[in-house]
C-alpha cells in the first residue's frame, strides 16, 4: 500500500520544520568560528573528497558562482586548499585542508554533545529510531535527485 497524500504532506510539513528547527539550534549556537553555510560546504568537500569545484557545486546543488565565492572565503581562512588541476590546466581541484579537517572534526563532538543533552527524555531504541528513519529518507530523496538530476 502507497503512502497516502496526506500522510505525505504531514511528512513535508515535519521535514520543513525540522530544518527550520536545526538551522535555529545551528546558528544560535556560536558552535564553529565560520559561518553555518561555510561549515556544511566544508562537511560535504570532505566527505566527497579532493574534487573540482563544478563537481562540488553539483553535489551542493548550488550555482557555481555562489559556490566560489564560499570556496574563496574558505581558503582564504585556510580550511581548503586549492590546486591545478594535472589533467586540466584551466580548473583546479579542491580539498578540505588539515586545519579545516580539525574545524569539522571539534564541530562534529560539539554538536553530538549537544544534541545528547537535548535529547535526554529519549530512549536508545528512540534515538536509534530516528536514524534509521531519517537515514531511508535521504536516501531516498538522494535516489529520486539522481534519477532526475540535479538542478544548478
Amino acid at each position: 500500500m502507497s503512502v497516502q497524500a496526506d500522510t505525505a504532506q504531514a511528512l513535508v510539513d515535519a521535514v520543513f520544520a525540522l530544518g527550520r528547527s536545526l538551522r535555529a539550534v545551528v546558528s544560535a549556537s556560536g558552535e564553529t568560528p565560520i559561518p553555518p553555510a561555510l561549515t556544511s560546504v566544508l562537511f560535504v568537500l570532505a566527505a566527497r573528497g579532493e574534487c573540482r569545484q563544478n563537481e562540488l557545486a553539483a553535489d551542493l546543488c548550488v550555482s557555481q558562482s555562489s559556490l566560489s565565492r564560499q570556496i574563496s572565503e574558505l581558503v582564504d581562512a585556510g580550511y581548503v586548499s586549492r590546486a591545478a588541476d594535472p589533467h586540466d590546466k584551466r580548473a583546479s581541484r579542491i580539498r578540505v585542508s588539515p586545519n579545516g579537517m580539525d574545524i569539522l572534526r571539534e564541530t562534529t563532538e560539539r554538536r553530538a554533545e549537544r544534541l545528547r543533552g537535548m535529547l535526554e527524555g529519549w530512549s536508545q531504541e528512540q534515538a536509534l529510531a530516528a536514524v534509521t528513519s531519517l537515514t531511508q529518507l535521504n536516501d531516498t530523496f538522494a535516489a529520486s535527485v539522481q534519477q532526475r538530476g540535479p538542478r544548478v
